[in-house]
């Protein structure tokens, strides 16, 4: 990340990177992400989200639009997915194709909120089951009502968590498992 000094002394953030977050359900994950970028208000990206409940492969086509559209306004574009019954090898080649970058959740994003309480691995077959486990840790969880305060003290470990379960993209493949690590790590400034 590219930082400059200001009078203090103190090094104080510049703008680095623009990126484009679409998210593949209406609320959860924007609610979520969207707090995740205020926590990160000091450093050097700017983040703009669009969420549609789509498919991966339909978010993956519109990531592709406002690419076509606005070439060049973004550094990065990510696609927020969760696996449920979806095949996601068909966005991940669109993807790939395009240079769009997927977060991808087995099975659902709902996971990714669980690794900020505990290092779960075992099997999660289905979205409720999840949410069943969240709510031992979040007991008023709705998908529709994130509180980021309820997540913010897990987040490193959150992110070490899914790093060590899928470190090669594997989230597909891996139930479960979260990609969303890599996403929290650009809006950080850490990641590539």
């Amino acid at each position: 990340m590219t930082r400059r000094e200001n009078r203090g002394g103190r090094r104080s953030p510049r703008l680095t990177s623009k990126l484009l977050v679409l998210c593949g359900a209406v609320r959860t994950e924007r609610q979520y992400l969207g707090a995740l970028r205020s926590h990160f208000r000091a450093l050097a990206v700017n983040v703009r989200f669009e969420s549609e409940a789509v498919d991966p492969v339909t978010l993956v086509a519109k990531a592709k639009r406002w690419r076509s559209r606005s070439p060049g306004a973004h550094d990065e574009i990510w696609c927020v997915v969760d696996v449920d019954q979806f095949d996601i090898d068909a966005a991940r080649s669109a993807a790939r194709a395009a240079g769009i970058k997927l977060a991808v959740s087995n099975p659902c994003f709902e996971y990714w909120l669980l690794l900020h309480f505990e290092d779960f691995g075992g099997s999660l077959p289905d979205y409720g089951s999840a949410v069943r486990r969240l709510r031992r840790h979040v007991r008023h969880y709705e998908k529709s009502a994130i509180r980021f305060e309820d997540y913010a003290d897990g987040l490193g470990a959150a992110r070490e968590r899914a790093e060590r379960r899928c470190q090669h993209e594997c989230e597909h493949q891996r139930n479960p498992s979260s990609g969303v690590w890599r996403l929290v790590d650009v809006m950080d400034g850490r990641g590539a």
